[in-house]
């Protein structure tokens, strides 16, 4: 066997410290912030304005001047026979722009319609789930958006849905 010296075994490389790698780390970041900074506050980098945005919005009237509210008459549904509540007490509004006030009025046979075909053909465990409710709003929403038109009907505000 061979014996090892002293000159052949090598020595292991000297670990270099992570200063050097902090320190880069530490200018270029200072750098970049310093040029950030000096590019905004120069106007190099356009920056909106909050004194701007304040003057550009207009004082008008409130956005509930233009709004109507168009009360359905309310519905009475017989839910089927599986269900735990035999009946559904339903009454809601339309909320509509001023404008349309008067023939959403007149369309209220329409509005009654959809509501009564789709409310009795929904079965009685997507009426007795909580978590229905929602569902079956946004789609009576869409209903009557449908029937009266586009851009009239803003909203369906239910004020009333007992089940018994």
């Amino acid at each position: 066997m061979a014996e090892t010296t002293d000159e052949q075994v090598e020595e292991e490389p000297k670990k270099k410290g992570k200063l050097g790698l902090l320190l880069v780390t530490l200018v270029t970041l200072l750098a970049a912030g310093g040029g950030g900074f000096f590019a905004a506050s120069s106007g190099l980098i356009p920056l909106p304005a909050k004194e701007a945005e304040s003057e550009q919005v207009p004082e008008t009237e409130s956005p509930s001047a233009d709004v109507a509210f168009v009360p359905l008459e309310p519905l009475i549904i017989t839910l089927g026979r599986d269900a735990k509540n035999s009946h559904l007490r339903f009454n809601a509004q339309l909320e509509v722009a001023a404008r349309y006030e008067a023939e959403i009025t007149r369309m209220e046979p329409r509005f009654l319609d959809v509501l009564n075909g789709y409310l009795q053909a929904l079965e009685a465990q997507d009426i007795e789930d909580p978590e229905a409710f929602v569902r079956m709003r946004a789609q009576l929403l869409r209903r009557m958006q449908v029937v009266a038109g586009e851009g009239r009907v803003r909203d369906l505000l239910v004020t009333e849905f007992v089940l018994n």
